[in-house]
């Protein structure tokens, strides 16, 4: 008896329905896809009181932050000058005022090309908190032709410690 060998065919791979899934698949994964974004802000060292770092007519605009509240001060001439004092509220500082008195602020000509400010905080000042002043400080929503957007205050910010309250006995 005489075995028959029977011919193998060779399967033939029908990728068609993988194809039409990875089609149908890759698009959704991308739309569906998180991207995450970095901000990183370009922060300066106040300028210190070595002879020649800053001109004395130069304007130069402060805010301190302390638990009591925020306090906007222009220094000019080597003159400081308590713009506003905006107190805490109950459940915290008061962001809002802030922005507000800093939009009222860069409306004065003085400010209107002034782009730098300095932020002095007290050396318990939480990160969230000097996170938050940054953002206030840097920009402000606004309308513009029906639309809202971010409008700028004062972007190039610098970083300072605040000096110790003075307690008068």
């Amino acid at each position: 008896m005489r075995r028959h060998k029977k011919l193998k065919e060779e399967a033939e791979l029908n990728v068609t329905s993988f194809m039409n899934l990875m089609i149908v698949l890759v698009p959704v994964l991308l739309l569906n896809m998180v991207f995450s974004q970095l901000a990183v802000l370009d922060l300066r060292l106040p300028a210190g009181d070595q002879p020649g770092a800053v001109a004395p007519e130069d304007v130069t605009l402060e805010v301190t932050i302390r638990k009591s509240g925020f306090t906007v001060a222009r220094t000019y001439q080597e003159q400081t000058e308590v713009l506003a004092t905006l107190p805490s509220k109950p459940d915290g500082l008061d962001y809002a005022a802030l922005s507000t008195t800093l939009q009222d602020v860069k409306k004065n000509p003085v400010f209107a090309d002034k782009k730098d400010i300095t932020l002095l905080a007290e050396p318990e000042t939480d990160y969230q908190t000097l996170v938050t002043v940054m953002d206030t400080v840097r920009i402000y929503p606004a309308v513009v032709a029906a639309s809202l957007v971010d409008a700028l205050l004062f972007p190039d910010i610098s970083l300072g410690e605040a000096d110790a309250l003075e307690v008068t006995p």
